[in-house]
């Protein structure tokens, strides 16, 4: 094999272990006399299986790319691929039911259902894909978790650090290739924190997933991979 052909081979290899390729990506917001521009051209990649921690002060811009990362608004410009898939060119509806079985995103405030019980919030996103599993792979993942015997409670009748739990089983639950994780310790006693975020690694591990970890936690992003800042609306080496 000659040199061009080795070289085009590792390039497809590239390409193939991408997880996440977004370029020049932009969002802005009209306001009194122009435009706020929150993210200025920013690029960003991520291979399979590798852990990329996001850090930077409030305001900076840290939750809005989250939030396009995870599909949930969209850049005003610039290109996301996620996988195989161009995210601009599917419609909401397309993007909503892409994102229910691709991505596993977890919050910082849990947002589980309060009339369903651990289980039901967990096997939700696989019943909205028409999963005939979706009962029992909940209870695997919440026996992932550590939660399989909770799996009847409702969200009001668990800690804040099960509820956590139950939200990490739930973006987990359908396998995804790439979680986003948006300070999933930040509102938990230290404790309770350090635990979530040793089982969300270690599931991400266990799994083989890419992840996206946005943090104020320094000795939690140092866990990862790598770490970037938000710095003027981009990404540097931190």
């Amino acid at each position: 094999m000659n040199r061009h052909s080795t070289r085009d081979s590792g390039q497809s290899q590239d390409r193939q272990s991408m997880i996440l390729m977004g370029r020049e990506l932009r969002k802005s917001w009209p306001v009194p006399g122009g435009r706020l521009e929150v993210l200025k051209g920013l690029d960003i990649s991520l291979t399979a299986g590798e852990t990329l921690a996001i850090i930077g002060p409030s305001g900076s811009g840290k939750s809005t790319l989250l939030s396009i990362l995870g599909t949930l608004d969209r850049p005003t410009s610039g290109e996301l691929i996620i996988g195989q898939t161009k995210t601009a060119s599917l419609s909401d509806h397309e993007l909503a039911r892409w994102r229910g079985r691709s991505l596993g995103i977890v919050f910082q405030q849990f947002h589980l259902m309060p009339s369903l019980t651990a289980a039901e919030n967990v096997a939700l996103p696989l019943e909205i894909a028409g999963d005939g599993e979706a009962w029992e792979k909940a209870i695997e993942a919440l026996n992932e978790v550590g939660l399989k015997e909770r799996s009847k409670h409702l969200p009001r009748e668990l800690s804040g650090g099960e509820c956590q739990r139950v939200a990490i089983a739930r973006a987990l639950v359908t396998r995804p290739q790439l979680l986003l994780a948006d300070e999933p310790s930040g509102s938990l006693d230290p404790h309770t924190g350090e635990q979530i975020a040793s089982l969300i690694f270690d599931l991400a591990a266990k799994h083989h997933m890419a992840m996206i970890l946005v943090t104020h936690n320094m000795d939690l992003a140092r866990r990862c991979a790598r770490v970037l800042r938000m710095h003027d609306g981009r990404l540097v080496e931190s």
